[in-house]
């Protein structure tokens, strides 16, 4: 555990301790996906991400790694809004876990998507008739 992470959880717990891993691990999954990532390397602009790719980056690992399950398990982090993500991310470079650049700001993650929407495209249920069931 990350001694950082969990003084960030005491001082707000609003979102878990696995909200802010799982953020840092979007940051390297969207840098690896865009190609801006060289493992071992220093932090520096050819590698940076903006909210908007990250926001995206992190519904697509949720999805990945949660299915149908995503928003749900975001609930449960106390994670409902692309700004909540965003507050993460702020809190995340205050105890330089995350690095930033100086045109990144808060509001790159302000109301960007319907995040319950994006966690949940591409899912459907569909009930079958009971009857059409036992003609099979």
């Amino acid at each position: 555990m990350d001694l950082r992470i969990l003084e960030l959880c005491r001082e707000d717990p609003r979102f878990a301790y696995e909200a802010y891993e799982f953020v840092c691990e979007a940051v390297t999954y969207t840098q690896d996906r865009l190609g801006r990532h060289a493992p071992g390397d220093e932090a520096n602009e050819e590698h940076h991400i903006s909210g908007e790719e990250l926001l995206r980056g992190t519904c697509d690992l949720a999805i990945r790694e949660f299915g149908m399950m995503a928003f749900v398990v975001f609930k449960q982090w106390g994670v409902r809004t692309t700004d909540h993500i965003g507050e993460i991310v702020f809190k995340l470079i205050s105890v330089q876990r995350l690095s930033k650049s100086d045109r990144d700001d808060p509001e790159d993650f302000h109301d960007l998507f319907d995040l319950h929407q994006a966690l949940n495209e591409g899912f459907s249920l569909t009930l079958t008739d009971p009857a059409k069931r036992g003609n099979r």
